[in-house]
């Protein structure tokens, strides 16, 4: 019998987050490890008159092709693919994993490559939600893979898990309702404001949003979500920052990045570990080297870094940024085959100064 939690987290994905309504087509996406997860959402879709699509993956198979694959095979996008994301109306992902340390040993030029090849279906995805014409979220289940990431037993995962997504709660859409009222107000609070500048022990950065959205991130579109974001103006970027976690991308953690912008444009960057990804992942393309999204965590519900950035980048007191893409309802107009976000703690002697005035002090809302 399935955990109530989990038919509760299925119930929120399909009324509350992608809210979806009789005759939708429903893609539900997630590898075979999430097949549990994949029929609870399965019978809700079915309940509120979608017309599921099931999409499953296989984690093996992925890193298969990702070793394997020879140019022309890199580069041919599934036409079934192509055609759900120009015309499907909802897009459900529930991720997993069996081993977070799977892809370590793939040259990150290699993983680089195949995410530049199937970047035009992100954009499709991307440009569709900003205008409105396609709902989506993501979501994670309790593993044993990743509760060994949490260096937590697959109990403490998932209560975890649950709490974060406010499903160890009767009403967990009435949780997230309340996020998105706080969060709401200090979007308003930011409107028409112009310039923005971070200090503290990890970073002394300056950066525009003059004439960019903030987005109200309270569900819609992960799940557990928890934060407020923009795309900073390209090109007005300067200063540096020392991220405070890991950075994870195809299952390899990059530690101790450290990038320097003048003018919007990375133009120095290490790393402790693995700087050749970091690199990698740099030099993708043109839209690698700006920001795409500049955020702040809210949710106090997640507390510590689990190696998940779905998680880690809401963790309440700090900021994240993306390098690459950025997301077009903010206003960005950054296009990149890359979208990573990297974490910095603002929790101990730091603060966002905004038009001269105190936004936000040691990881807490100043206004």
């Amino acid at each position: 019998m399935a955990d109530v939690r989990m038919q509760r987290l299925a119930n929120v994905l399909v009324n509350y987050c992608t809210e979806v309504q009789p005759g939708d087509w429903v893609g539900i996406l997630g590898d075979v490890l999430s097949v549990p997860m994949l029929r609870e959402v399965y019978i809700e879709v079915l309940k509120a008159g979608g017309n599921p699509h099931l999409m499953i993956s296989d984690e093996r198979m992925t890193r298969d092709f990702i070793r394997l694959a020879n140019e022309d095979q890199i580069n041919w996008i599934n036409p079934s693919e192509k055609l759900y994301y120009e015309q499907a109306d909802v897009y459900i992902r529930v991720g997993s994993s069996t081993n977070t340390r799977a892809m370590t040993n793939i040259p990150g030029k290699r993983v680089q490559q195949i995410r530049k090849a199937q970047s035009p279906l992100l954009t499709t995805r991307l440009d569709r939600a900003a205008a409105g014409a396609f709902r989506w979220v993501g979501t994670w289940i309790p593993n044993e893979a990743s509760a060994q990431e949490a260096n937590m037993s697959l109990e403490e995962y998932e209560d975890f898990v649950y709490g974060a997504t406010f499903c160890d709660k009767q009403d967990p859409v009435a949780e997230w309702r309340k996020i998105s009222a706080m969060q709401a107000e200090k979007i308003n609070w930011l409107q028409g404001k112009k310039q923005v500048k971070l200090n503290g022990p990890n970073i002394d950065l300056s950066l525009s949003i003059e004439g960019r959205s903030f987005i109200n991130s309270d569900g819609h579109k992960n799940m557990p979500s928890g934060e407020i974001f923009t795309g900073p103006v390209e090109e007005s970027v300067n200063g540096w920052v020392r991220f405070s976690y890991p950075s994870i991308v195809g299952g390899r953690a990059v530690s101790g990045i450290e990038l320097t912008f003048e003018q919007g444009k990375v133009v120095k960057a290490s790393a402790e570990q693995n700087e050749e990804l970091l690199f990698a992942q740099l030099d993708t393309d043109e839209g690698a080297r700006y920001l795409g999204e500049f955020a702040i965590g809210t949710n106090f519900g997640i507390n510590k870094f689990t190696g998940n950035i779905l998680f880690d980048e809401k963790i309440g007191g700090t900021i994240h940024m993306a390098i690459g893409m950025g997301y077009p309802e903010t206003g960005s107009k950054n296009r990149s085959a890359v979208h990573w976000d990297m974490i910095c703690d603002m929790r101990n002697d730091s603060e966002i100064v905004v038009d001269g005035e105190l936004f936000y002090k040691n990881g807490e809302f100043a206004v």
